[in-house]
């Protein structure tokens, strides 16, 4: 991976529809060569996906909760696979991440409102028997919210 990559990439993560003739005002390369890049990009797997990211104002109001998980220490390994994998799963999941420290996952849920809340945490925390301890803060403004990832460093 060379600098043209690394700057269509981060071209990419802004906008992943963006076309070779607009890649090509920012990085200097015919758009013939870029389209062959992106190309190349998307088959050898470095891009994984395009996705939509919908408006605030198309979603409307939604509830979302930044939920720590704390597993049994001694749980089965097929209970914990069975709740990651289930998790993982899950629509109203949006990020659900393994981490160090004294909680074991956190989630990003994302739901209608607060009874859709109860439901999620009671039908997939709550009674879970590898769950030992769940906390939850609910997100009162998302000042940012993004899946770019900075290739520079």
């Amino acid at each position: 991976m060379d600098q043209f990559d690394r700057a269509l990439l981060e071209c990419l993560q802004q906008d992943g529809l963006a076309t070779a003739d607009t890649l090509a005002e920012v990085v200097p390369l015919s758009p013939s060569a870029i389209a062959r890049r992106v190309r190349r990009l998307r088959s050898d797997g470095t891009v994984a996906a395009t996705r939509a990211v919908l408006s605030e104002q198309h979603l409307g109001r939604r509830l979302r909760a930044l939920v720590t998980v704390q597993l049994h220490d001694h749980a089965p390994a097929a209970g914990l696979a069975a709740l990651r994998a289930g998790l993982a799963g899950l629509p109203q999941v949006q990020l659900c991440l393994e981490i160090s420290g004294p909680s074991d996952l956190v989630l990003l849920v994302s739901v209608a409102d607060m009874p859709a809340f109860n439901e999620f945490a009671d039908g997939h925390l709550a009674g879970n028997p590898v769950v030992r301890r769940y906390e939850t803060a609910f997100v009162k403004k998302a000042l940012k919210f993004t899946t770019a990832a900075p290739l520079a460093d």
